[in-house]
């Protein structure tokens, strides 16, 4: 594999913006899930025993414990460290210096802090792949506290190949899942039938796509199996045009899901964990720069690749043909597909390659590590090869030690592949599962809303009798609303929502918490229903009766004519949800208690240190801000900044080469004019040194240490050019 300078870089720059656009969603919505009138107060989760506070971080790891030191309480620090979390990472994408292992050290600490008071609203597993590899750029990232951030180590590639392994976990296990679920319609090859319509919050192109001939939908499950299953194997490969063919393979998977489906920053998140696949010869055909790789290669072995990667993707195209029972029907221009495997073939297939996927990391990951430590031996100077050796030892050491941990989730997928590993790595992975370093992934087991979309409508009413729907921003109910786009930002209420749907309102606790705080009109819940609390139907007087109904949703089909109907969703009543209840309800109390809802101590009272009134203004300045405007706006702004600076750096960069051309033009004049005198020459060598001396100055902040190197050796031989032509010049 080529040098990853230029995709380390990019990797680092999108985490930023990613981890800016998760603090900043989270930031918007945690008056309403967590403050002292939300739906999960965030201090009920930090019961103060009067125990050590080291005692209690190791039980609850976060920095929340430290808010009454500050004298906040604890909704106010929470925002205090949103807010935080907002600020450096926003620092860190626009300056790149501060994109270190310090820095990203402090983001995952600050939303490991969220995570463990998040409770069911930020259990989800983009949160946890967010911290896992949030983690992993602590690693990934320079030091700048000992070396510069644009510095090459030697290590970096092989603490860079734990994102490629985080990937092909992510990947392999979210196809594998979907088969060992049995979901008759991922067997079937039916689930997108039903899946555009029936996830949480689609988009509007999701009306189109659901609108595809079944053949289509059933070749596109075919599809997602093959980019999810066996194409991940390739991201390994030595040849470096199947590791590319499989990165743009991911791609489009990708591109294809945020383009129908609103699932925040997950695939985003997911296409960044996809520049570990690339490398600065293929960054740089991206930008159209000049290709300075060596190649020696023979024409043979040139060839051999080039039929090696056809019969890697000869075989692969049919084993799709076999095992999908691809068939082309020419009279209707249409691919039939069917299961050709039963479930006791793909679990002994499972079973065959869970074992062999580990050594598959296992020699991947050794062959970074001697060509690592290859490349540190030949390194010139004794301090610089033993300090590059010790790096290389430390970092070695715990890419090591997280592959080995990470085996544990990871083979939670074969029981026992899983029952085979040694009890040692177990016990280490149990001793840091309450830090979410490693994870287990496998998203859409099953597909629900087969027989129509569940959905929750929640009604208000002032007499009893005249009832009025609550109709929520994001998630449908709405029969006219069009779907909304709002991707990287998550409602986590109206996701919740999408849960509750599935099951009694027994299995979603906090809805009693919901329906309470509307009753007592509550504005922080409120604004996570409409954030321009005008479009709430009792914004002027809460609602004294509440109720919730549940429906099944389905999109609208064209017309016969083929034009679009008016709505986009049609329903059914289905049953009742939640019963009619009001303020002192028996049930409503009940319920209340059961769940422990209501608050047994008074809360802290509201602190007024300057902190405080700071992280008060700043709530002031974005409230009604709906919060996937307020993140376009911000990213959209980082990134016009960025490319500026971009830009800048370039036309600075660009003056290099007319310096070159001066220095010809001078050496050629020297030979063409023999009369001229020495003087002349002199005086033209201290023009081209100043001219030098200028350009080193203006880009020595922008330029790469190679090029410095290169630069700086150019300008020798130019000078020694001159120098030459000068003494020609005398001896004549």
């Amino acid at each position: 594999m080529g040098e990853i300078v230029l995709p380390r870089r990019m990797f680092l720059w999108c985490m930023s913006v990613i981890y800016l656009a998760a603090f900043v969603s989270l930031y918007v919505q945690i008056p309403g899930l967590y403050g002292n009138d939300g739906l999960l107060p965030a201090r009920w989760q930090l019961r103060y025993s009067g125990k050590p506070l080291g005692e209690q971080l190791l039980t609850s790891p976060t920095l929340l414990w430290f808010g009454p030191r500050l004298g906040l309480d604890t909704h106010t620090a929470m925002e205090l460290l949103c807010l935080m979390g907002a600020a450096l990472s926003l620092a860190a994408t626009l300056v790149e210096s501060l994109r270190d292992s310090v820095v990203f050290f402090c983001l995952w600490v600050l939303y490991l802090s969220m995570y463990h008071v998040g409770q069911v609203f930020l259990y989800f597993q983009w949160d946890n792949l967010l911290l896992e590899t949030g983690f992993l750029c602590i690693l990934v990232a320079p030091l700048t506290v000992i070396r510069g951030s644009r510095q090459v180590r030697q290590h970096d590639r092989v603490t860079f190949w734990l994102i490629r392994w985080l990937l092909f976990r992510l990947m392999f296990a979210s196809g594998v899942v979907k088969l060992t679920s049995r979901c008759p319609t991922w067997w079937g090859l039916t689930a997108l039938t039903y899946h555009y319509e029936t996830q949480c919050i689609p988009t509007p192109l999701a009306w189109f796509a659901h609108q595809l001939p079944v053949w289509w939908q059933k070749l596109s499950v075919v599809a997602a199996f093959v980019i999810e299953i066996p194409v991940p194997f390739l991201f390994f490969s030595p040849l470096r045009r199947l590791r590319l063919g499989s990165f743009y393979l991911q791609v489009l998977l990708q591109v294809l899901i945020i383009l129908s489906g609103n699932y925040n920053f997950f695939n985003l998140l997911t296409l960044v964990l996809c520049l570990s696949l690339l490398d600065d010869q293929h960054v740089n055909f991206w930008l159209r720069k000049a290709d300075n790789t060596n190649n020696n290669d023979s024409k043979l072995w040139a060839w051999l690749c080039y039929v090696l990667e056809l019969a890697v993707w000869a075989l692969m195209i049919f084993g799709t043909i076999v095992c999908f029972d691809l068939q082309l029907d020419t009279t209707k221009f249409t691919i039939s597909s069917r299961t050709a495997f039963t479930y006791h073939h793909f679990n002994q297939f499972l079973k065959t390659v869970t074992i062999p996927c580990i050594w598959i990391g296992v020699l991947s990951l050794t062959w970074e590590m001697v060509t690592a430590m290859f490349r540190c031996a030949c390194v010139s100077g004794f301090l610089k090869r033993f300090y590059g050796t010790f790096q290389w030892t430390v970092f070695a050491a715990a890419t090591a030690a997280m592959f080995t941990i990470s085996l544990v989730p990871f083979t939670y997928i074969e029981y026992d592949s899983n029952s085979r590993l040694w009890p040692g790595v177990r016990r280490a992975y149990e001793l840091v599962d309450h830090y979410q370093v490693v994870n287990s992934y496998g998203l859409f087991r099953r597909m629900t809303g087969v027989g129509g979309r569940p959905e929750v409508v929640i009604e208000g009413s002032y007499d009893g009798v005249d009832w009025t729907e609550i109709e929520f921003m994001y998630k449908p109910g709405n029969l006219s609303a069009s779907p909304p786009v709002l991707i990287p930002h998550q409602p986590r209420l109206d996701w919740q929502m999408w849960f509750a749907a599935l099951g009694p309102h027994t299995q979603a606790p906090w809805f009693t918490s919901l329906i309470y705080r509307l009753l007592q009109g509550k504005t922080d819940v409120i604004e996570l229903i409409q954030t321009d609390v005008s479009q709430y139907p009792f914004h002027q007087q809460p609602p004294a009766y509440l109720r919730a109904h549940r429906y099944r949703y389905w999109f609208t089909e064209p017309k016969a004519d083929g034009s679009f109907p008016q709505r986009w969703w049609r329903r059914v009543y289905d049953e009742e949800f939640y019963p009619t209840v009001h303020l002192g309800n028996t049930f409503l109390e009940n319920m209340l208690n059961q769940y422990g809802l209501k608050d047994k101590l008074p809360p802290r009272r509201m602190s007024n240190t300057t902190v405080a009134q700071a992280v008060r203004w700043v709530r002031s300045q974005v409230r009604g801000v709906p919060a996937h405007i307020l993140i376009w706006t911000i990213i959209a702004c980082t990134a016009t900044f960025c490319l500026l600076q971009g830009l800048r750096n370039s036309n600075k960069q660009g003056r290099a080469p007319l310096s070159h051309k001066a220095s010809v033009t001078v050496n050629d004049h020297a030979e063409k004019v023999p009369d001229s005198s020495s003087d002349n020459i002199n005086k033209s060598d201290e023009q081209q040194a100043e001219v030098e001396e200028e350009e080193s100055e203006e880009g020595s902040d922008e330029v790469e240490e190679v090029e410095r190197e290169d630069k700086h050796s150019l300008s020798k031989e130019q000078q020694g050019r001159a120098t030459r032509g000068g003494r020609k010049q005398q001896k004549r």
